[in-house]
């Protein structure tokens, strides 16, 4: 494999290592001289004052106020009011609050000091992170969205990704389940490519992470604890992807984790506790329906004289128990945020359980008169998964005879020849995972003269993980036992060194950045399993050399290790001009080991700009205090294909495929054969994409929005296809499928309404809607079918196919007409030979929706907050997979559950076949209360408290509390993954674990 370069210079080590010796020696400074301290200082002056918003006159709550250069500060109760000791006149307090101007004051003879913050006009000094670098939101040219703590969602939240659900145009979040930490589907404008999927880029604190698995079935972002980000900036279209070259091509997430403020040290206890409950059950007939539809249908009711809701029985009421508690604070010198969280979740499925424990520590340190910042952070997670057999369970309690008892005489699961008890099933098996995960960096950065500072980042990656999938021995049903054991380890190592100059003069101001950047992931895995363990009161796990089964054909170990490196060198230019004419210019250069000998580089450039006409003389007079039109084209990259496809492979392996034979009836020589050609010409798969936006604020921000136009077209795709000519080593090679195009196109529109009465009373309203389209050009295949089905009879269909001029998505199904005289469905004969075949088939529709529309809501009165959030789309369809396989006529005849469904056409036979066909495709709009959120604040002054206790304030969350749709599966947001050969699926429903309504009561204590 092609190399960079293997370890960073020793003398950037050398340097690493110092700078981590000098923040050792500098941290107990802080606690040597923290608050407990300054207690026994004599404090000259008390100064006291309440803090008002300058334009409502409302009091302002949990403001700062810090005495410069110091370490002594306050915070203001519920009624604005605060106190401190100064130590003379000559003190300079610092006001703050975050969305208002800091304010400095000198003290003086002033006893009392009231104070009135102006809000940042519009939010427009808010700072939004972009790639190597943070600026104004008033300057962005591109279409970037940012989310603060206090923005994000509320109820049980396993990831990042949930936080920022129905919160940004363009960005459709998708719970691919119900499971505790299951993976969550996220898509930013749209898919681009047919086996690349659409996950983004995910960049944590400046450490660009990789989307690989952990281990198990969980999204690999569980590691994040919720309540240590501080905010989650998206970015959408080219001109602010560009940045990331090669991996921008589906958007970039940047998360920002919290970290400590200069002032007093302030300790956070936050808890909750959650009740969670099946949303809705599906519609499967109760033993007395049971009882009376059997023999309808020509069936032999057997009947054992119970009334058994399987479903009720596999599920449960469910618990989840989270506890953080976070200590920050520091000097003007140093600032430290430390935290520990813990979550347990239980799912509504019995056996389902998540447990995770994290830690994270950010230190920044000022040194060198302040020339010289180091900022280190480190975050370690460990994550408990347990699952029952989802798929086994879920598909006996919809199948199984209502009128058979769940358990014995002995209040033991009752063990049946003819159904799979699910409550045996979940005591006999069971799939453990344990991860670790360990993320960390350090980022000094030095200012070597005026405007010009140099930044290393270095950061790595690790995380191991140990899966075991264990079968208990059993003789009713019987099975032999079985464990198989999964080991996964992941590393990440960044090391990005970068140079930005600021230079400003009169109306010029310009910002340039220039660095190299090198990543190498390490991913390695292995396998072992062992059968047929004696009945024992050992289980494998504890034991695996009871098992007495260890042949290859039956426990072959696997294992896999790939080494992937990225080298890449970047820069970007920023100007303004009169601070209304706005120009940036990036571009990026990637090399990866990926890719083939001949195109082992991209270049990824963007433009945009933009133009602030609030700022022009003709529009002081308008309503608008912001208004700014801007325009960017980019092209980003994609290389997420499977390693070492470029290079050749061999095989010494004798047999009929991989050998040939001297003579027509000789035998097969031993020897060295090419099982893969080399392919030297792979390249990026691209995406060029041109955003159009106007960003919009009127009557000092009361009204504020955007509008966006992009049009992203992908091509190069990276496929992997049968080749031309027969006589090839292989079956299928890798290639970039020339002038093959996939295009998403649309408008986004959001708007916000803000209110604030003189009484107090804050109220704000608004939402975002998207209008996307997307569409497959110039495919030289008819159909790129994937979406494998599930069931019996079903196992060789497929349900998504890839067609020209039809999206991504698209469901590829034989058109269901009704039924003929004999009661046996009938489908469309769209060739007209006379047969239905596999050509029959057409479009019916995409998995992709055509809208996305989100509603939010906030209001706040003298202590009480509400906050709701909608969400829901429309414009798409979901296969019913499981209703395809399980309910169907012929079904009940033989004894099994059903749903009305089954039965709803009267003159179907009871022969009837159930192929897969348009007949299960069904509508998959919904609109969804996803969170409702009541809080109260308490006046710990009022309560004699404050000294002790500056905030407190419980709240009670519902999630998921209703959602309107005409699907009649578990939930209308699923995915079920059913890929086929590395292409991607879409919108599938098979046993898929069902969604919850919870409730959740919060407590939120600060010292």
């Amino acid at each position: 494999m092609s190399r960079f370069y293997t370890t960073p210079p020793p003398l950037k080590c050398l340097l690493t290592s110092l700078l981590l010796i000098l923040l050792a020696l500098q941290t107990p400074w802080v606690y040597g001289h923290g608050r407990a301290a300054e207690h026994h200082k004599t404090a000259d002056i008390i100064v006291k004052g309440r803090i008002r918003d300058a334009l409502t006159n409302e009091s302002l709550t949990g403001c700062t106020v810090v005495i410069k250069g110091s370490q002594r500060g306050t915070t203001t109760d519920a009624n604005g009011d605060y106190s401190i000791s100064v130590p003379n006149e000559n003190a300079v307090l610092v006001f703050g609050f975050i969305g208002y101007e800091k304010q400095e004051v000198v003290v003086g003879n002033r006893a009392i000091l009231n104070i009135e913050l102006k809000s940042e006009a519009s939010e427009l000094s808010q700072v939004v992170v972009v790639g190597y670098g943070s600026t104004a939101k008033k300057d962005v040219t591109g279409a970037v969205k940012s989310l603060k703590s206090t923005e994000f969602n509320k109820g049980i939240i396993n990831s990042p990704e949930q936080l920022l659900q129905g919160k940004v145009s363009g960005v459709n979040v998708t719970s691919a389940s119900g499971e505790p930490g299951s993976t969550q589907s996220i898509t930013i404008r749209g898919p681009g490519g047919v086996r690349t999927g659409s996950t983004p880029l995910f960049v944590l604190d400046g450490l660009a992470l990789d989307n690989s698995s952990t281990g198990g079935v969980t999204n690999p972002l569980n590691f994040l604890n919720p309540q240590d980000i501080e905010s989650i900036d998206v970015l959408k279209d080219a001109s602010a992807t560009a940045i990331y070259g090669s991996r921008g091509a589906n958007g970039v997430v940047l998360i920002t984790t919290k970290k400590g403020k200069s002032g007093a040290s302030t300790l956070n206890y936050s808890t909750s506790y959650g009740i969670s409950t099946l949303t809705r059950a599906l519609p499967v007939f109760s033993a007395d329906e049971f009882r009376q539809q059997v023999p309808l249908v020509g069936g032999v009711l057997d009947d054992l004289k119970s009334n058994t809701d399987w479903q009720k029985e596999i599920t449960r009421t469910a618990y989840t128990k989270n506890h953080n508690l976070s200590l920050g604070g520091g000097s003007e010198k140093t600032t430290f945020y430390g935290s520990f969280g813990l979550q347990n979740q239980d799912g509504i499925l019995k056996g389902s359980q998540m447990n995770r424990y994290t830690g994270r520590i950010n230190i920044s340190q000022k040194l060198l008169e302040d020339r010289l910042t180091i900022d280190a952070n480190i975050n370690a997670a460990y994550t408990n998964n347990q699952r029952p057999p989802i798929e086994t369970m879920i598909g006996s309690a919809i199948s199984n005879n209502p009128t058979y008892p769940a358990y014995d005489a002995n209040g033991k699961p009752a063990q049946y020849q003819s159904i799979t008890n699910p409550l045996t099933a979940l005591q006999l098996n069971q799939d453990i995972t344990n991860i670790t995960r360990i993320v960390g960096s350090i980022s000094p950065s030095f200012r070597i003269t005026k405007g010009l500072v140099y930044k290393l980042n270095f950061g790595i990656d690790n995380s191991s993980s140990v899966r075991n999938i264990q079968s208990l021995p059993n003789t009713v049903p019987f099975q032999d036992g079985r464990l198989e054991t999964i080991y996964t380890y992941n590393n990440n190592r960044l090391i990005e060194n970068y140079l930005t100059y600021t230079h400003n003069q009169g109306d010029h101001n310009l910002t340039a950045l220039a660095g190299h950047s090198y990543q190498k992931f390490s991913l390695q895995g292995r396998s072992s399993s062992i059968n047929k363990f004696p009945i024992s009161d050992i289980q494998p796990i504890y034991n695996p050399g009871l098992g007495q089964d260890l042949t290859l054909a039956n426990n072959k170990p696997t294992g896999y290790a790939t080494l992937n490196e990225l080298q890449s060198f970047f820069s970007r230019v920023n100007y303004q001009y009169k601070d209304k004419y706005l120009l940036t210019a990036t571009v990026r250069a990637d090399g990866s080991s990926k890719f083939g000998s001949n195109n082992k580089y991209g270049i990824f450039p963007s433009f945009s700009a933009g133009w602030r006409l609030s700022e022009e003389a003709f529009m002081k007079s308008s309503p608008f205090s912001d208004l700014k039109l801007r325009a960017g084209w980019g092209r980003t990259g994609n290389q997420e294909i499977p390693s070492k496809i470029t290079q050749a492979l061999f095989t010494s392996q004798v047999s009929a495929s991989t050998s040939y034979p001297l003579t027509a009836t000789g035998p097969y020589p031993a020897g060295t054969s090419y099982t893969r050609l080399a392919n030297p010409d792979i390249q990026w798969e691209a995406s060029d994409q041109t955003d159009v936006g106007l960003d919009f604020a009127l009557f000092n921000g009361a009204i504020s929005g955007g509008i966006d136009y992009f049009r992203k077209v992908s091509s190069n795709i990276l496929l992997e296809v049968i080749p031309a000519d027969p006589v090839q080593p292989a079956g299928t090679f890798w290639t970039n499928v020339p002038d093959m195009t996939i295009t998403n196109k649309g408008l986004e529109l959001e708007l916000m309404y803000h209110y604030t009465a003189k009484s107090g009373f804050r109220f704000d309203v608004g939402g975002n809607v998207t209008f996307i389209n997307n569409v497959v050009n110039n495919s030289p295949y008819s159909v790129i079918a994937s979406g494998s089905a599930q069931g019996s009879g079903l196992t060789s269909a497929t349900i998504n196919g890839y067609v020209n001029g039809q999206p991504i998505g698209t469901f590829f199904l034989k058109e269901f007409t009704g039924f003929d005289d004999k009661g046996i469905s009938t489908y469309r004969d769209t060739d007209g030979n006379g047969l239905i075949t596999d050509k029959d088939r057409i479009p019916a529709g995409s998995a992709l929706p055509t809208k996305q529309f989100n509603v939010n809501a906030n209001s706040s009165f003298k202590g009480f907050d509400l906050s709701a959030n909608f969400n829901g789309v429309s414009g798409n369809k979901l296969y019913d997979n499981t209703a395809n396989s399980n309910f169907y006529k012929l079904r009940l005849s033989k004894g099994l559950n059903t749903t009305p469904e089954a039965i709803a056409n009267a003159g179907e036979s009871v022969n009837n076949p159930a192929p897969v066909s348009t007949r299960y495709l069904k509508n998959g709009s919904f609109f969804r209360l996803n969170n409702l959120s009541l809080g109260y604040t308490v006046n710990t002054k009022a309560l004699g408290i404050k000294r002790w206790v500056s905030g407190l304030r419980v709240s009670v969350t519902g999630q998921n509390l209703f959602v309107i749709t005409k699907y009649d599966g578990y939930d209308p947001e699923v995915n079920t993954d059913r890929t086929v050969n590395g292409i991607s699926s879409y919108g599938i429903d098979y046993l898929s674990y069902p969604k919850a309504r919870s409730v959740v009561f919060g407590l939120n204590l600060t010292l």
